[in-house]
């Protein structure tokens, strides 16, 4: 039997695999897609999760394969752009998804996990034995009939639409929000003319939806709408007009996009949150996006998969080494003291750009108290020291 199964090859399960088999864990990760395989995302990871890779000892190739990201930019209502840089010293990496997960991956297997592609989940053991339920492992399937992969700890990392999750009954996606991601990936965009020599992520807030903006190795700019949608939406029929629209009418994006062209298939992805109830049932931990989703709007999502990951990693060392009593309790204490702050600063901005008034009222008060948005920046980039704030209103938003 093994002594950790991780059912998904994100950066959450790589890292929680990574750290699991540096600690001697008999670990297995299997995940259904084939690797290197693409990815919808931000492709933005921000200096604290940087610094994560490093303490990891894994950013030395995100660092040389990535773009560096000097801080944010913001645009809103009124005209008003606002510039963030990160402190001196302190950057990210622009990096497309299905590098950093191939990355992260082959650290995990150098480190002795065992990795198994192109095999689905089926949903999890329950043993239903004793007092309480408890998840032995895993059904799993390779184009062939379901087999058992039994193990000590199982930890469900199979993201947003976890088959482990929803099997059990822990997830749900509720009624409200309905946002849809449209992405794509486009050739010969315009960097923002300010920005010539260095690199920003961007976000491009909007009546009811937002616009992230990224520039990614080989030349390519990633691309991704977030909107309310729902069923019978014409819209996501199709995604490639419907971002083609979006950056025409644009006044900050269409003059950088009018000679782009996009260099593959838009994705679609949603509807994109996921709630996830109490999840104290022993031998299962969730981990990544399985534990939980709403579209991160200032760039965290990465940093919750990592950290979430190397968390996971943590409670299921402690699971094995004694037994299970308290290790809920704590992982969920760690997931509250590290991400708490960031949760409500993401549910905040969603809220924002939901009302356009609010939009307005937010960018007057950024003025005024420019300490607040150097707050929210440095939240977002996870910088301890101070952010380098600048207002323009050259844009005609």
């Amino acid at each position: 039997m093994l002594d950790v199964l991780i059912v998904g090859a994100g950066p959450a399960g790589a890292v929680a695999a990574l750290v699991l088999a540096r600690a001697g864990a008999r670990v297995r990760l299997v995940d259904r897609a084939t690797f290197p395989r693409d990815k919808l995302c931000g492709d933005t990871v921000n200096p604290g999760t940087l610094a994560r890779l490093k303490s990891l000892g894994v950013a030395e190739e995100v660092e040389a394969r990535g773009l560096r990201v000097d801080g944010m930019l913001v645009t809103g209502a009124r005209g008003v752009a606002i510039e963030g840089s990160y402190p001196e010293g302190a950057s990210g990496r622009a990096i497309i998804r299905r590098d950093l997960d191939w990355l992260l991956l082959q650290r995990a297997i150098a480190a002795g996990c065992q990795f198994e592609e192109g095999v689905s989940s089926r949903g999890a053991i329950l043993d239903n034995s004793g007092h309480l339920p408890v998840v032995r492992g895993a059904l799993v399937s390779c184009a062939g009939p379901a087999r058992e992969l039994r193990a000590s700890v199982t930890i469900a990392a199979d993201g947003r639409r976890s088959t482990i999750a929803f099997g059990l009954g822990l997830a749900r996606q509720p009624d409200r929000p309905r946002r849809w991601a449209i992405g794509a990936y486009y050739e010969n965009a315009l960097p923002s003319a300010q920005y010539s020599t260095r690199t920003f992520g961007e976000m491009h807030v909007r009546r009811g939806r937002y616009i992230g903006v990224a520039r990614v190795p080989g030349g390519l700019t990633n691309v991704c709408v977030v909107k309310p949608s729902g069923r019978g939406d014409a819209e996501l029929a199709d995604p490639a007009r419907m971002l083609a629209r979006e950056l025409e009418r644009d006044p900050v994006l269409r003059d950088r996009f009018a000679g782009a062209r996009l260099a593959g298939a838009p994705v679609v992805l949603g509807p994109l949150a996921v709630d996830v109830r109490s999840t104290a049932i022993d031998g299962l931990l969730l981990a990544g996006d399985a534990a939980g989703f709403i579209d991160p709007m200032t760039g965290d999502g990465l940093r919750f998969a990592t950290r979430g990951g190397e968390l996971a990693a943590s409670a299921a060392l402690q699971a094995l080494e004694h037994d299970w009593s308290g290790v809920h309790a704590r992982l969920a204490a760690d997931l509250r003291r590290g991400f708490g702050g960031k949760w409500r600063v993401n549910r905040s901005l969603r809220s924002l750009v939901a009302s356009p008034g609010a939009v307005v009222a937010a960018t007057i008060a950024a003025r005024v108290a420019p300490s607040v948005l150097r707050a929210i920046i440095a939240t977002a980039g996870d910088c301890a020291t101070a952010i380098n704030v600048r207002f323009s209103d050259d844009a005609e938003t």
